[in-house]
């Protein structure tokens, strides 16, 4: 919420003074009296680790997706976060990389294909990119808002429409007509990355590249953002009226804006055809663009490091998810998580998870006596947490009936929650997670694409009750 009349110092000094105490005090102390240069070497050592500590070619691969939704959060940081333009098309520019470097990396366009090198094609890309960037720009001279995003978004429908659409197209003079997209089935045999003669085609070899692209990208938007230019982008982005009367050539900041936010997805979608090794239009469509949005929020927008940060966080919970009993962890943790984070003082913490135990253990003998097959299912978790969840959750046999008619009544309690005060909040708590859990083991854990949409939500509700701001975004204080 707005503050009125308060100096932004003055507003974040509660801020300063909540990390500088508690179990991890002197850490932070010491991790924000660090330079920027030697947090980012600290970060890069880290990730750059990873490979050297594990043999998997998934955990590489999982690593390499996430520094991908990373550079993608960061190009949307410039023109959402910086700018404050809220550009839903910008999942297209991320398809136009990669179906560029692959027109010019493949065998699609004649018997013999393009096979540009690298250093050619990629810049090409990323130049036609900006200039299309560039001509969608051209509207937010004079839309803004909700009219500015329907544009964007039409925009990202059409591309990928053209993508799946334009697999038969008949030139003059042409005899039989060609395929420029692959329509659904994409273009597929796209050539690898070569720098100095050297031809990417492992894993590890991405993982360092994508890590390598990450570092100079994030030094570039440093010094884009100390320069005239990010001042005049922030100084739109908070009132663009009073920007054009200090001198501000605002819709010239605009366009660079939407240019470098397509000029940095594109480069981001020539690497990922070239881990791919192909292109197809499902990897384009709007559910993609809701996580780099959700990736964004996360990790708070405005901050280069809150942009990567959030881009690596999202795209590891993702890979999490398509497992299981990773994902049922993960549920469980976060659902803990955030009764300890809410739940003061400590004892009341105790008290609802002592009632959620007793109301579980009642509940499940009470639905054992009545029938067996109430009782028959079993958790989705294997280890032990299944022995704990078995004698305390009730699983029917067919549950997939009950999980819908639970999942719908978890949504009503959750906003019924929201009216509740006191004590009888506290009470309700207990149903309501144990109705929670049941929805999870007896619906969401089998259906893995929904469920990763529906937690990436959860994990953004509770980011904006706690810290609206994001992991590493600033607080904005509105003067009124």
């Amino acid at each position: 919420m707005a503050k009125v009349g308060v100096d932004e110092w003055v507003a974040r000094s509660e801020e300063r003074n909540e990390g500088h105490t508690g179990p991890g005090a002197g850490l932070r102390r010491r991790w924000e009296a660090t330079p920027q240069w030697g947090r980012l070497l600290v970060a890069v050592l880290i990730v750059a680790a990873v490979p050297l500590l594990t043999s998997s070619d998934f955990v590489i691969r999982v690593g390499i997706n996430a520094m991908l939704l990373a550079m993608l959060a960061m190009g949307l940081n410039v023109v959402v976060g910086w700018a404050g333009l809220l550009d839903l098309g910008y999942i297209a520019f991320y398809g136009f990389g990669a179906y560029g470097y692959a027109l010019l990396s493949s065998n699609q366009l004649g018997a013999s294909g393009v096979h540009l090198p690298s250093f050619v094609s990629i810049p090409l890309v990323i130049l036609a990119a900006a200039f299309v960037g560039l001509l969608l720009g051209l509207p937010s001279r004079r839309l803004l808002g909700d009219y500015l995003a329907i544009l964007t978004l039409f925009f990202g429908q059409v591309f990928v429409e053209l993508l799946v659409n334009l697999d038969r197209v008949k030139l003059p003079g042409a005899s039989e007509p060609f395929s420029l997209t692959g329509g659904p089935n994409g273009i597929p045999g796209v050539d690898p990355i070569r720098i100095l003669g050297y031809d990417l085609i492992t894993p590890r070899s991405y993982y360092y590249l994508l890590l390598a692209v990450i570092v100079v990208l994030a030094v570039v938007l440093h010094l884009l953002d100390a320069s005239r230019t990010g001042r005049a982008w922030r100084a739109v982005r908070e009132d663009p009226m009073a920007a054009g009367f200090m001198t501000i050539p605002v819709n010239g900041v605009k366009l660079m804006a939407f240019s470098f936010g397509a000029a940095i997805a594109a480069l981001a979608g020539t690497i990922f055809a070239a881990v791919q090794v192909g292109v197809f239009p499902q990897n384009f469509e709007t559910p993609f663009l809701i996580l780099i949005y959700a990736a964004l929020i996360l990790g708070g927008a405005g901050s280069i490091a809150g942009a990567a940060l959030g881009g690596a966080v999202v795209g590891i919970i993702l890979e999490l998810l398509r497992n299981p009993d990773q994902a049922s962890v993960l549920f469980y943790g976060l659902v803990l998580l955030a009764l300890v984070v809410k739940l003061r003082p400590w004892r009341l913490l105790g008290v609802v998870l002592a009632g959620l135990v007793a109301f579980g253990l009642v509940l499940h003998a009470i639905a054992g006596a009545i029938s067996a097959d109430w009782v028959a299912g079993t958790p989705a978790l294997g280890g032990v947490l299944r022995s704990l969840l078995e004698p305390w959750l009730v699983i029917p046999a067919d549950a997939k009936t009950a999980g819908n008619v639970a999942f719908v009544a978890l949504v009503v309690g959750v906003l019924a929650l929201t009216t509740l005060r006191g004590r009888l909040r506290v009470l309700a708590l207990v149903p309501l997670i144990y109705l929670a859990a049941f929805a999870w083991e007896a619906r969401l854990v089998t259906e893995p694409s929904i469920t990763r949409q529906l937690l990436v939500g959860t994990v953004l509700i509770v980011m904006m009750t706690l810290r609206p701001h994001g992991l590493l975004g600033s607080r904005r204080v509105e003067v009124v």
